[in-house]
């Protein structure tokens, strides 16, 4: 019989509760460093975004992506992305909005079509305003807060109102990290980026969720076992299968990354970055700030103490 494939010893007992001085001074600076980035530098935000000229064609032969976007990118009509949209001979092509009136826009799908040539049909022209894209960035933002807030619920209601906050600043350490390295490295940040954050912050707390099911039932199986000593063992009871668990999903979006095409490339940063952030949060974070919630050990009532607020009114009921 094969054995289980393991990142970390069984009986691991590493120094994460005693080091977290450590890690939160690192995450303090890392969202620090993050929010002075977006302030100074900014999101380099992408067509979705900013507006730009949104083209729909289809090529009589299967579509040379790479060569397409090579000769519209010699145009020096600024940001031009492609990528395939049905089948192999739809092309969906977004150039960013040119300065200047409608008779820019125009001209500048007049240098597309010309450089495309004649053996190409165009199935829709559009042109996507600015008023579009910052109504884009208040949905994208109000969709990122709105997660936020069911995961602050959800984990208040399945655990208690301390883990929930503990969880909560750990999502909000993720996404602000996320958006820090996007406005450093000024990759494109468009609606996908936002899916990807969005992915990253289910991803995190799914993970934080599992290490707090142990620190529950630790809870109420060492009554007697000091906090930090108790988080400490959880953590390490269950680092085995969150690195697992990040290991091989790290795999899947390094393929995607590498492979993927510039279509997916900056989805797959993000979720990349995220995967590894995520990671670190859920065991150095979440964990370790559940020291100074005041959170009840409750020795007199031991077995009410840490169960769920659900569970306890289906008792009393």
């Amino acid at each position: 019989m094969l054995k289980p494939i393991r990142f970390v010893p069984r009986n691991a007992r590493l120094p994460i509760i005693r080091s977290r001085l450590l890690a939160f001074a690192m995450s303090a600076l890392l969202v620090i460093g993050s929010l002075v980035a977006v302030a100074t530098i900014g999101l380099n935000f992408g067509i979705d975004f900013k507006g730009g000229i949104l083209m729909e064609v289809r090529t009589a032969a299967p579509a040379n992506i790479a060569q397409m976007r090579s000769d519209l990118g010699g145009l020096g009509l600024g940001e031009v992305s492609l990528q395939e949209f049905g089948d192999e001979h739809e092309v969906l092509i977004r150039v960013q909005r040119q300065d200047g009136d409608e008779a820019q826009q125009i001209k500048a799908t007049d240098a597309v079509r010309k450089m495309l040539g004649d053996g190409v049909e165009y199935r829709r022209t559009e042109f996507v305003g600015p008023t579009v894209g910052q109504e884009l960035i208040e949905a994208g933002a109000l969709a990122v807060g709105l997660a936020l807030l069911s995961i602050l619920l959800y984990v208040w209601f399945r655990f208690e109102w301390q883990f929930g906050v503990g969880a909560i600043v750990a999502l909000a350490h993720d996404i602000i990290s996320t958006l820090g390295l996007f406005a450093i490295i000024q990759h494109e940040f468009n609606l996908a980026t936002v899916a990807a954050v969005l992915t990253i912050a289910g991803y995190s707390i799914n993970d934080t969720v599992v290490i707090y099911d142990r620190v529950r039932e630790n809870l109420r199986k060492y009554k007697k076992m000091a906090l930090a000593e108790l988080f400490e063992l959880s953590v390490n009871e269950t680092l085995s299968r969150t690195t697992l668990t990040s290991g091989t999903t790290l795999l899947a979006l390094f393929s995607i990354y590498l492979f993927g095409g510039a279509v997916l490339a900056d989805f797959a940063l993000a979720m990349i970055w995220g995967i590894v952030i995520g990671t670190y949060s859920s065991v150095f974070i979440a964990v370790p700030l559940l020291l100074y919630t005041g959170l009840r050990r409750g020795d007199e009532d031991a077995d009410n103490a840490q169960v769920p607020e659900y569970e306890r009114a289906e008792r009393e009921g």
